[in-house]
């Protein structure tokens, strides 16, 4: 399975690649308006959200904007050596952020923590999604450790271009499910429920 796994992911982030700018920036907007429409995420006073990176779904606007109703907003810092991603909030998306990890953007580590259970939406990124809650990181695993370990009462929700949804992926003990898939032209309402005793049949 492991190769199956970075077969498909490999192909998958190698069309993602192939996406201009402009579209980009056109299919994000679109899936931060259905974000921003989802009632569980407009009623959330405290998110977690990744920052966009390479040709990711973009999330600046995102964070800004959430920033701009007092929403309190945290950022993912990776620890390497722990395998682990620690939580700081940010305030401003210019002055607040750094290149970190693999040069993504991070925050900054004189930034006050967030205490994960407090978090109540965790917006996250991958690689390859499906339609049941499936989902494929980078291969590193930070996220399901968050989620699973650090904050398991937040809702999940990926953010993904079309092109990122196959009609499964192949999964392992260790992947966390989604309870939301958002992309250009669907918001998907998944079930975290139906997925994990879908795995336990498998």
């Amino acid at each position: 399975m492991a190769e199956e796994r970075t077969t498909l992911r490999a192909h998958i982030l190698a069309a993602r690649d192939t996406l201009s700018p402009e579209e980009r920036r056109r299919k994000s907007r679109a899936i931060t308006d259905r974000l921003l429409a989802l009632p569980e995420f407009a009623g959330a006073r405290n998110v977690f959200a990744y920052v966009s990176f390479r040709s990711e779904v973009e999330t600046l606007e995102l964070i800004a904007h959430c920033l701009t109703r007092g929403v309190t907003v945290s950022v993912p810092l990776t620890l390497v050596q722990e395998h682990r991603l620690l939580p700081h909030a940010i305030t401003d998306v210019c002055r607040d952020l750094a290149p970190g990890y693999c040069g993504i953007p991070e925050p900054l580590q004189t930034l006050p923590l967030v205490d994960p259970a407090s978090i109540e939406v965790v917006v996250v990124p991958g690689s390859v999604f499906d339609a049941k809650g499936g989902r494929l990181g980078y291969g590193g695993g930070y996220y399901d450790r968050f989620l699973q370990g650090a904050a398991p009462q937040a809702l999940r929700i990926g953010l993904a271009y079309d092109l990122q949804v196959v009609a499964s992926v192949p999964l392992e003990s260790h992947d966390q499910p989604l309870d939301y898939l958002i992309t250009e032209t669907r918001t998907i309402h998944l079930g975290r429920t139906m997925l994990c005793a879908e795995k336990q049949r498998s």
